[in-house]
């Protein structure tokens, strides 16, 4: 793990996270701390992000994009409306490319999939605007590739599945199949 000083931070480093996921909200939250930010909340709902982006917005947030009671997207465009600056990453087990697109649309900066690493997460939140990423070092699978293909048309077609299979042109029950399972590594 890398040593990270107070120097690495601009002057505002207060930091929201938002995830339903208490225990990794907590090791993240202490390991945010730990690397100089200064936490002014972890919560687990929307309705508790929204109530701080409209309050007493930070200058960054991670957010997780899927949340029990609702979009983490959200709680990302009540932060860029209440505060342009904020640096906002998201975080979600639900990794595909569509997402990816909705999330950066929305205003974040960064889209990582879970588990992140606390020293990717601030990478993320440092890096410059027009900062290129570091190539891979595990790239996506020819597998992974197709999945995300296929989540992509498949949100672009409101998740309707027999819409979805028309455009792919493959079988629906097969299409569904494909759907069924967790991405592949």
């Amino acid at each position: 793990m890398t040593e990270h000083t107070e120097l690495d931070l601009p002057e505002d480093k207060t930091l929201l996270l938002v995830d339903d996921d208490e225990p990794l909200r907590n090791r993240m939250a202490r390991a945010m701390s730990s690397r100089g930010f200064d936490v002014i909340d972890a919560v687990g709902t929307v309705a508790e992000a929204m109530s701080i982006a409209r309050n007493n917005p930070p200058a960054f947030a991670v957010v997780d994009l899927r949340l029990d009671d609702g979009d983490g997207l959200d709680v990302v465009r009540a932060l860029h409306e209440t505060r342009e600056d904020c640096r906002v990453i998201m975080l979600t087990g639900y990794g595909n490319i569509a997402t990816a697109v909705a999330a950066v649309k929305s205003g974040a900066v960064d889209y990582l999939a879970k588990p992140a690493d606390a020293d990717d997460v601030m990478k993320a939140l440092l890096a410059q605007p027009d900062a290129k990423p570091e190539p891979p070092e595990n790239p996506m699978s020819a597998d992974r590739v197709r999945w995300e293909h296929i989540q992509r048309v498949f949100e672009l077609c409101n998740h309707n599945v027999s819409e979805t299979a028309r455009r792919l042109n493959m079988h629906r029950r097969t299409l569904q199949r494909i759907l069924a399972k967790r991405a592949p590594r």
